[in-house]
């Protein structure tokens, strides 16, 4: 009996530390480490949330853009860090719950990161250059149907969620196209609309104004409803292909460890920070949604994804490595 007392009393004296702890946090800067160059829906992301959050906290957050591998190296980095809430994870979806299955060795896994919010949420737009002589999505299908093997499609990269999702695009329309893989929406972009490469499935950021200026066809968004940037770019449902639907999402993570209690404490100040005006002009501005979800919301959308995208590669055979 003495001991069971002693060791509540040790778990109480220890959870009311981490409670003061959490209280006091942060002392000094966060650093937001981007897997993504800058520019784009995810370093878009973190930079939305960044500044009100940073007013909230009264500390700098810093956004620390460590592209490359696929976001692995930045996966890494924030794996290894302190578990203190200093160091945190823009998280990517198409890494998140892609890579796993994507690449045979991750110098990183699911289980180094504990989720603290999800930040926003992005549909996909299918987009043409204007040489392409279809108007409509099923008039694209069928002409791409008919020229199998002579459309060539962009990708921000092999195991992209824009590779990843034309492949399961084709799988579900039948249609055959080329796959030229770049290193991020950048220069993919240049090349569709230089004529180089016909389509381009991706994020709204990226081709909203070329679609806008008359630079790029858009078939149809990849969501459950219009995107207000595109109004007059019908879903896929209704463009005639019900069922088929691709999001994008960024989320939050912490190293795995962080005490709970500071975990907490973010995610609470995210919510805040995101339901600021500052951060709705942004997201108007660039097209994305914001999407709040709390650690345990964020947890089981990751494994629900992981496993639904886990069929998908498997399916095609696709591999990143």
């Amino acid at each position: 009996m003495r001991h069971t007392r002693r060791a509540l009393c040790l778990a109480a004296t220890a959870l009311l530390a981490g409670s003061a702890w959490a209280q006091a946090f942060p002392t000094k800067n966060i650093t937001f480490v981007v897997p993504n160059p800058p520019g784009g829906v995810v370093d878009t992301s973190a930079r939305l949330v960044s500044e009100p959050l940073a007013k909230l906290l009264g500390q700098t957050v810093v956004v620390e853009n460590k592209g490359g591998a696929s976001g692995n190296i930045a996966y890494q980095q924030v794996a290894l860090a302190p578990k203190d809430g200093y160091t945190l994870l823009i998280s990517y979806s198409a890494y998140h719950v892609g890579n796993p299955s994507l690449f045979t060795k991750l110098p990183w896994a699911q289980k180094d990161f504990v989720p603290v919010a999800l930040l926003t949420a992005a549909t996909n737009v299918i987009a043409a250059h204007p040489s392409v002589p279809a108007n409509t999505l099923k008039d694209f299908i069928s002409y791409a149907k008919a020229n199998t093997g002579k459309l060539n499609y962009a990708s921000q990269g092999n195991g992209s969620l824009s590779h990843v999702g034309t492949e399961l695009f084709q799988a579900t329309t039948g249609t055959d196209m080329v796959h030229v893989p770049y290193k991020g929406s950048g220069p993919a972009i240049s090349d569709v609309l230089g004529g180089q490469v016909q389509v381009f499935m991706t994020t709204p950021p990226s081709v909203m104004q070329h679609v806008q200026a008359g630079k790029l066809k858009a078939y149809a968004v990849t969501g459950k409803a219009r995107h207000p940037g595109l109004p007059n770019v019908p879903t896929t449902a209704e463009a005639g292909l019900p069922g088929f639907e691709i999001e994008a999402w960024v989320g939050l993570f912490a190293p795995a460890g962080t005490p709970p209690a500071v975990v907490q404490k973010l995610t609470e100040s995210v919510k805040a920070a995101l339901a600021t005006p500052e951060a709705k002009a942004v997201a108007d501005r660039t097209g994305i949604e914001i999407r709040y979800l709390d650690p345990a919301g964020l947890g089981a959308l990751v494994t629900k994804e992981t496993d639904y995208w886990a069929g998908v590669i498997k399916a095609k055979n696709i591999r990143a490595d």
